[in-house]
């Protein structure tokens, strides 16, 4: 896949371009029906699928006090991407400047001058332009006229849940990983560096890697049957992948913790992970976080916390295998 930061910077002239426009935070199930009829419709006419989308979000320049917490960094989104077989991916700088850009100009100039598709498929509550004035119906309308047609892709739903960026924030709230994933169409994840804690959990018998996470959005406070990915060269080695009994939230036995945590306890492995870059990924809530009595209490809670897990996963024997491949 071909990564361009802006359509100014397009080198070359892209053939039979097949274009979708969004900011597809998430790469949800809905997203992926785009996805699909893009490379489909590539494919079909012999051209490539191209994917324009905006970085930072939109919402947190225009809004920054009310912008959402985005479900995947940018590194996740543009593999997510690129796992779905789109070939080439502007990211345009989103700023007040160009936040200004008349419906119109956009069109002409981004799309139609910089990109020049054949056909553009967008989902169905797409606007753009200035005070996001430019609609459907002004796409569609200019579209022909400009030499490319225009497809609204239908909302998708799972069940009769709608599937969309804002459903899948309010599952993970409530801490249901497992509908959020189903929405996703894979299991959530977090990325970061591991870094120094305050060891508790390795005196208890339970050493933790301590998760100093990358994305903006965390499921509520649990403790859940997760897997790690290794995302960076070492032992293990990148791509290994590793059950684990994660605790996220504010440690409230210890009072001493303000700020949600992660604190990830991989089965039968102890070694020192301090400055690995891994993934945590979410698998199904054990239970929720609570306060006890004493350490020991706590430290034989935890041992609970392993056997649960154990038994998860024994009752999904595909959970990790399904993770094998790191973006599917």
């Amino acid at each position: 896949m071909e990564l361009v930061r802006g359509t100014a910077a397009l080198s070359r002239r892209i053939k039979h371009p097949v274009l979708t426009i969004g900011n597809f935070d998430g790469v949800h199930l809905g997203h992926r029906s785009i996805l699909e009829t893009v490379v489909g419709r590539a494919r079909s006419l012999g051209g490539e699928a191209v994917l324009l989308t905006f970085d930072p979000h939109p919402r947190k320049v225009l809004r920054p006090d009310s912008g959402p917490s985005l479900l995947t960094t940018l590194e996740q989104k543009i593999e997510l991407l690129a796992d779905s077989q789109i070939d080439v991916v502007v990211v345009e700088p989103f700023d007040l400047e160009f936040a200004r850009t008349p419906p119109e100009v956009f069109v002409n100039e981004y799309i139609h001058r910089r990109i020049a598709p054949r056909e553009v498929y967008v989902g169905y509550d797409f606007h753009f332009g200035k005070d996001r004035e430019g609609s459907m119906r002004l796409l569609a309308e200019t579209g022909p006229k400009l030499g490319f047609s225009v497809t609204i892709i239908p909302e998708i739903t799972v069940g009769e849940r709608s599937v969309n960026s804002t459903r899948v924030r309010d599952l993970l709230s409530r801490g249901e990983v497992e509908e959020a994933g189903e929405l996703l169409g894979r299991p959530f994840s977090v990325r970061g560096n591991v870094v120094q804690g305050m060891q508790r959990g390795r005196g208890m018998g339970f050493p933790t890697a301590n998760l100093a996470p990358e994305n903006e959005i965390l499921p509520s406070p649990g403790v859940y049957a997760c897997a790690v990915r290794f995302l960076d060269e070492g032992t293990p080695d990148r791509g290994e992948i590793f059950p684990a009994v994660t605790n996220l939230g504010y440690r409230p036995t210890f009072d001493d913790q303000r700020d949600l945590v992660a604190e990830a306890h991989l089965l039968d492995f102890s070694d020192d992970l301090y400055g690995r870059k891994i993934e945590l990924v979410f698998l199904s809530l054990l239970r929720v976080e609570q306060k006890f009595e004493s350490v020991e209490t706590l430290r034989e809670q935890i041992g609970r916390d392993v056997e649960e897990l154990r038994k998860w996963l024994g009752a999904h024997p595909g959970a990790m295998a399904n993770l094998a491949e790191p973006h599917s």
